[in-house]
């Protein structure tokens, strides 16, 4: 069985997302994209908890979200344990899988830690990247220039900074940065729902990150990468802030 993305209709509920009145319209993830049925799983219940359709605090169900999905309950769980990774859901010992909504507690933690961990990678990365790798973070750069989806572009993101890192691919710190950055990639999701003008100018950041890793300069990357997740992080406190994104709890 084939899936497509859904468009992402916001509906928030009560104790969730609260839209303000003068919120930029919605940007909707493209319908035509295939998907496999895990791949369908993340991508629908990620935007239901994100735009407030499952609220904080809520249990999942595999076998009612099984069912709602059309699909066996091995890709729900499997799409479970992404969203826990991601820290959308937390694990309880009696009530199993629940909603654990968006704390900015949890992305100022994320980002204090991305911040030093990525100034490393950029000082191990700049020392054995490859014009192939470069090639393949401008093909990146150039497709996130075209995109207004913001799935599409959360996930090119994950892509541009991780062709930037290729060379570093296989090592630990680079299994702990992208921990980070996946348990990130919801909540610049959400930002990006709030501020859909926020790509263009992450946009125009990627674009002089780049050109720093074209001429090897260190230190200046490092230092508009810091400028970058402060400025990524600066439109995540406000868009938590402007939905009154309701906390579900600890993990």
């Amino acid at each position: 069985m084939e899936y497509t993305a859904s468009p992402l209709v916001h509906q928030p509920t009560a104790t969730a997302l609260k839209t303000p009145s003068n919120a930029p319209p919605r940007v909707h993830a493209a319908p035509s994209r295939r998907l496999t049925a895990y791949q369908f799983a993340v991508q629908t219940l990620r935007a239901d908890i994100l735009q407030g359709r499952m609220t904080a605090g809520e249990r999942l169900r595999q076998d009612d979200l099984a069912k709602r999905l059309e699909m066996s309950t091995t890709p729900v769980r499997e799409a479970l344990r992404t969203l826990i990774s991601e820290g959308l859901v937390f694990f309880d010992a009696h009530r199993g899988a629940v909603v654990r909504g968006l704390t900015l507690d949890d992305v100022q933690e994320i980002y204090r830690l991305r911040k030093v961990l990525e100034s490393m990678m950029v000082d191990e990365a700049m020392q054995s990247i490859t014009a192939e790798d470069i090639a393949q973070a401008e093909a990146l750069h150039e497709e996130m220039l075209q995109t207004q989806d913001v799935t599409r572009w959360t996930e090119l993101n994950l892509e541009f900074h991780a062709a930037l890192w290729a060379s570093q691919a296989h090592s630990r710190l680079a299994h702990l940065v992208k921990a980070l950055r996946d348990a990130a990639a919801p909540y610049i999701t959400l930002s990006l729902y709030m501020s859909p003008e926020h790509i263009a100018h992450s946009n125009a950041e990627h674009e002089d990150i780049l050109a720093q890793y074209k001429k090897r300069d260190a230190e200046v990357a490092k230092a508009q990468t810091i400028l970058h997740l402060n400025d990524t992080l600066e439109t995540i406190v406000r868009a938590i802030d402007s939905a009154e994104v309701v906390d579900g709890g600890g993990a």
